[in-house]
This record gives C-alpha cells, structure tokens and sequence, in this order.
C-alpha cells in the first residue's frame, strides 16, 4: 500500500514538472518588438514622423516589378515581407546582399506568404529590363521576389517615411544620383499588419540566420 502511494506521487509529481515546463515555456515565447519611428535614430526617418511612437505602419506605394507589373503595398498585406534598397551595378555591399536574399528565397520556395521586396536606389539606371536581367541572375520566383523601380522621389520617400533603411553613416554621394543616394545593407522584417518587427545586417550570414528565425516567429502569430 505504502509503495503504492509512493508510486502515485511520483507519477503525480512528474505532471506538476511537465506542466510547469510547458506554462513556463509558453511565456518564454519569442516575440519580436513592433517598431516605430521614435525607436530608431532621427538622422534614419522623415522629420515629419520624428517622436512617433505608435501605429507605423508601411504606407501606400506603387512601383514596377520586373515584369512590368505594378505592385503596390497590397502585395505586402497579409504576408510576411523582407525589404531591401539597393542597385544593379554596386559592386561592394549589394551583391553580399542578394546572395543572402536568394538564401531566404530558397527557405521559402514552396511558402506564399513571404515575401521579398528589393527597391532600387538608382531607377536612372534601373529600368524594368535591367532589373529584369539583374532578378534572372539570381534566379528570382515570379511573385515572390519582387525587384522595383519608377520614380525616384518616391522611391526615397518610402526609404525614409515607411522602412527607414537611412541610416546617417551611409548617406552617400555615390555615382550620379543627383546628390541623393542611399547605400545601406539593412534588411526590413515587415509583418502582416505592414509593421515593421526587425532590422538585419543583409551581408552577414549569421544575421540572416536569425532573420529566418524570426520570418518563422512572426508565421507562428
């Protein structure tokens, strides 16, 4: 009878540890933080949106893929994106870039739901069948790898008032681009709600390690 009882609350004891690891587990749960503009150095954002710290979310916009298609913000909605800024003829930090973006293309091959959005920084240069023969080099899906371009104006404005990719260090008078010029390895995490969760060094393989980590957090919401 003793041994019995003895037997009882061990199997009983044994629940209490499995229960407490799986609620203490839960709570330990990644989450990544939802950023606004008040977050980030004020060189990096629209002076406009400088103090925000609340409800940043990715503004409308409108571009060419290189297919000629227009792709809008609603391509974003519902999905989880990366971002980047960055041109066809760099020959320093964009090519490191896209080889790290090919990588999460290819952990995402089969999945709809992630998406990647490269921006030109030099659309005097960039015209759709640039870009067209630039996404061929890197083996771009069609409808997942997105390389955009159109006017330039715009093209900055959603760098500064949506993704805020700027950082002051590589504001850059590089080539002819008028005195305007963005060079920057950052990659934007944007969830589905069009928030921003996370910025990433897109030359490193050990970041974007983590980058796809989180890309699988952010599914799990």
């Amino acid at each position: 009878m003793k041994t019995r009882f003895t037997f009882i609350l061990i199997i009983l004891g044994i629940g209490l540890v499995i229960t407490y690891r799986m609620i203490i587990g839960e709570q330990k749960k990644d989450v990544l933080p939802i950023i606004n503009p008040i977050d980030l150095d004020e060189q990096a954002i629209d002076s406009n949106l400088i103090g925000v710290g609340y409800g940043h979310q990715i503004n409308p916009f409108s571009f060419k893929n290189q297919y000629n298609m227009l792709i809008t913000e609603n391509e974003m909605k519902n999905n989880i994106s990366v971002v980047e800024y960055f041109f066809t003829s760099c020959g320093t930090i964009c090519p490191k870039m896209n080889v790290q973006m090919k990588r999460i293309q290819e952990n995402y091959k089969t999945n709809k739901a992630v998406k990647l959005f490269s921006f030109t920084v030099n659309p005097e240069i960039d015209s759709v069948p640039i870009m067209k023969m630039y996404a061929d080099t890197k083996q771009a899906i069609k409808g997942k790898w997105h390389f955009l371009t159109g006017d330039k104006k715009r093209l900055y404005e959603a760098a500064r008032k949506s993704f805020f990719v700027l950082k002051p260090a590589e504001a850059q008078n590089l080539g002819d681009a008028g005195g305007d010029f963005i060079h920057t390895n950052n990659f934007v995490l944007i969830d589905k709600k069009l928030k921003i969760r996370g910025y990433y060094d897109g030359t490193s393989e050990k970041v974007v390690n983590q980058l796809i980590k989180d890309i699988n957090i952010l599914m799990a919401e």
